[in-house]
């Protein structure tokens, strides 16, 4: 059995290492890891630099980790997880995708995908007035009339992503197997609890220089590589790129963020407005949101106004991304090769891959070079251009 896990591990903490430990448990001869790069679903940047996060997963029980391209790793969890999927499922080598849940429910969360997908379902979405709440609440309220269904799964958020893990491998014909096992520990967002933490968690003690608290809460080798990044200005803090965010927030006519509103709710016409008037992202935010729209979205569209995000994005990844891997992933990688799937090792070679690939790659660059300037040493620009796997 060859496990996949999409992750961020932004960064590893010891819930992440109880997943991939189980995958092993489990039987698993391999563990595939399909990780975002430079930025995350939240809609930021990622705190830890995607080599440093690719070095914890192997040292703390992966073989292989393939980049999930900023496309689908900055999105919500429909296309994340579409992205994650199809990525895992390209390899040919994946048979079986593992991931956490609160429920730790595969069947009761099996019927909250086939719900959703339903007639059912389509058919009263289409038909609810608007009443201003947001679409996942909206989304809850019709599961909830639906029979055989629990829709309070979907009020915790490992479960809703698992459920787009479920409808994306239904959609993709996907020969992924799924599994779940419980999430232990902290809250997706909630404090420390049985000596677990959130990586939302350690991240807020990042940011206010308690690397040796959130230390505390991850596995020896992923701590070690926290600290050198530390200690080498490595870790990113959105403040120190405020001031370039609202240069080019500011310079963004109505026109301009129209192709960020993929909902084609007018949410943009709020963005516009609000840009033009806060003298901070957290006043821009504040003014935008209202109840019908969480933060995570208009976060995810002001950074991808930010980034220079196209609006379209391709069905699949067009490259698998070799990020790290050790001597079991060299072999996976072999496996792929011999049976075409499009991996990539070098920069070099993604115009090789078509012409998609080498776009999608350059954008990837562009990326990377961003977040570095969110760190106290940005380093030189074109970092992703010249960086090779590692390999252990």
């Amino acid at each position: 059995m060859t496990v996949g896990i999409i992750c961020e591990f932004d960064p590893l903490h010891l819930g992440h290492a109880h997943l991939l430990a189980q995958a092993r448990a489990m039987g698993a001869s391999a563990v595939v890891c399909a990780m975002s790069g430079s930025f995350t679903q939240r809609g930021s940047f990622a705190a830890v630099s995607k080599a440093a996060r690719a070095e914890m997963a192997l040292r703390c029980g992966a073989d292989l980790v393939l980049e999930l391209p900023v496309l689908w790793a900055m999105s919500p969890a429909e296309r994340f997880a579409d992205g994650g999927v199809a990525l895992l499922t390209r390899t040919g080598a994946v048979d079986t995708l593992l991931f956490g849940s609160e429920c730790g429910d595969l069947p009761a969360l099996q019927a909250a995908a086939a719900a959703l997908d339903s007639p059912a379902f389509t058919e009263a979405l289409r038909t609810r007035q608007e009443d201003g709440v947001t679409f996942a609440a909206a989304r809850q309220q019709i599961l909830a009339s639906l029979p055989g269904v629990n829709a309070s799964l979907l009020e915790k958020p490992n479960n809703t992503l698992a459920v787009e893990y479920l409808r994306a491998i239904a959609r993709q014909h996907s020969r992924l197997v799924p599994l779940t096992i419980p999430r232990i520990g902290a809250d997706h967002d909630g404090p420390p609890e049985a000596g677990t933490a959130s990586a939302s968690h350690l991240r807020a003690l990042l940011h206010r220089g308690s690397a040796e608290e959130a230390c505390a809460f991850m596995p020896p080798a992923a701590a070690d590589i926290l600290r050198r990044e530390v200690q080498s200005g490595h870790i990113a803090d959105p403040a120190l790129c405020e001031r370039a965010i609202l240069s080019r927030l500011r310079t963004m006519s109505e026109a301009d963020w129209q192709p960020y509103d993929r909902g084609g709710e007018g949410l943009y016409h709020r963005l516009y407005r609000a840009a033009q008037t806060g003298a901070s992202l957290e006043a821009i935010l504040s003014a935008a949101k209202t109840k019908r729209y969480p933060l995570s979205r208009l976060r995810r569209m002001i950074m991808a106004a930010w980034l220079a995000l196209p609006p379209d994005v391709p069905a699949q990844p067009p490259y698998l991304r070799v990020l790290a891997a050790n001597a079991a992933g060299r072999a996976l990688l072999r496996q792929m090769r011999d049976s075409g799937a499009p991996v990539l090792t070098k920069p070099a070679d993604a115009p090789a891959l078509g012409r998609e690939a080498a776009a999608l790659l350059a954008l990837e660059s562009r990326c990377t070079d961003l977040r570095a300037l969110a760190c106290p040493d940005p380093g030189r620009p074109g970092a992703d251009t010249r960086a090779v796997p590692l390999m252990l």
